[in-house]
């Protein structure tokens, strides 16, 4: 569920074919607040009832459009894997969300005076917790497993997959619904970011569409966007089992906290790189094997060149020319925090299901430090075994997914 994206076909075809979600900013004046913000990849009009049926409105009355928006996501991640009540036993399926900030766009309207009902009613108490939005979702759906919602910026993403590969290969799980829910186009979180100085926002106002442009010379940082994405990651014998689609193998996800800066990752390129060795040698796999990396992309000076670096590290011998693909999701969906991650591994699993990598749109002009085989052509037809995709957050945390094509 993100912007003009419902389905698996409407995020293939955004991702596939370069178009762009990033519009005007309209959820707020950024001039009224002092923001030189104006553009935003916003999803509106977003109706729960298709996607939830039985869900009663008296109790989606006390609910709010980000739990409506994450559980009718969860649904369809249900539906699209098939995993129909009953296929399996409840206690066995596990749902696990990531949300940086939870459900702060509530918190900012009530505490301002916004929201007339403010702390006066019974739905209170579920729009103020960022784990109800999973525990409702749990109870609509009657998972009965491991039901809890990482917080941890953008790698949190990246980390409730692991989370859930842990469940899979513990035997606690046979199948977990993972994803991830933000909503954090509010005045207030783009005042934190532009706090932190220019570079990191974009101030793109002409064409909204080209505000995020990562890797470019004229990169000027990201554009909120929001949404919530869930997939399914089952036990392989149960999925074939049942006949379901498998869209891509989970081989391994790793992170890591660097403990250095707080608000910059490992610009060496060795950190990042011998982590994503970590990753391989968990899957027994190798750098050389694999054929594309998914990169975290926020069109922000120490996000791209960390990521440049980190291949060049991860393959010494190689030319630039020579490095494997790299592309970025940011300039169609923006960026999303806590479901970054996820955005990258549905966008990854799609790419290994088509054969085809999906490109980095807005891509110009090569900032020099990062002129390497970036997919900026169109939709890339390319054999894809193996791939992985890179997350970075603040906190000076660093997380990793490793993708393979489905056996």
């Amino acid at each position: 569920m993100l912007p003009n994206t419902t389905t698996v076909g409407d995020f293939w075809h955004n991702i596939s074919g370069g178009h762009s979600q990033v519009g005007p900013l309209t959820r707020f004046e950024g001039a009224a607040h002092g923001l030189p913000v104006h553009a935003a990849a916003e999803l509106n009009d977003f109706d729960h009832r298709p996607y939830l049926p039985e869900l009663r409105e008296s109790h989606a009355a006390k609910y709010t459009r980000e739990i409506l928006i994450a559980m009718s996501a969860v649904e369809q991640a249900r539906r699209d894997a098939g995993l129909a009540t009953g296929d399996l036993d409840p206690r066995r399926v596990s749902l696990i969300m990531s949300s940086s900030r939870g459900p702060f766009a509530w918190w900012q309207q009530v505490l301002s005076g916004a929201r007339e009902d403010g702390f006066a009613d019974k739905g209170a108490m579920f729009r103020g917790l960022p784990g109800c939005a999973a525990s409702l979702a749990a109870i609509y759906t009657g998972t009965q497993g491991l039901v809890t919602t990482v917080s941890n910026a953008c790698v949190g993403g990246h980390q409730a997959i692991g989370l859930a590969l842990n469940e899979i290969r513990s035997g606690a799980a046979d199948a977990v619904l993972v994803g991830g829910h933000e909503f954090p186009i509010v005045p207030e979180v783009a005042k934190c970011y532009h706090a932190t100085g220019s570079g990191v926002m974009s101030t793109e106002q002409e064409d909204p569409r080209r505000a995020v442009r990562p890797y470019n010379r004229d990169r000027e940082g990201f554009a909120l966007g929001e949404g919530s994405v869930v997939l399914c990651l089952e036990r392989e014998s149960t999925a074939r089992a049942r006949g379901a689609r498998v869209y891509a193998e989970v081989l391994s996800a790793k992170s890591l906290n660097e403990a250095a800066h707080a608000t910059t990752m490992d610009l060496t390129g060795k950190v990042t790189g011998a982590l994503v060795h970590e990753l391989l040698e968990d899957a027994g796999r190798h750098p050389e094997e694999v054929d594309y990396y998914c990169g975290h992309g926020t069109a922000t000076y120490y996000n791209d060149i960390a990521e440049t670096r980190a291949l060049r590290a991860l393959y010494p011998s190689r030319d630039d020319g020579e490095l494997p693909p790299l592309s970025s999701n940011k300039p169609i969906y923006g960026h999303t925090f806590g479901i970054a991650g996820i955005i990258n591994a549905a966008a990854t699993s799609l790419m290994i299901h088509h054969q085809a990598i999906a490109p980095t749109i807005n891509f110009t002009d090569p900032d020099p430090e990062c002129d390497h085989d970036h997919v900026v052509e169109g939709l890339r037809p390319a054999p894809l075994d193996l791939a992985v995709s890179l997350s970075f957050a603040f906190g000076s945390q660093t997380a990793v997914l490793a993708l393979g094509a489905a056996r």
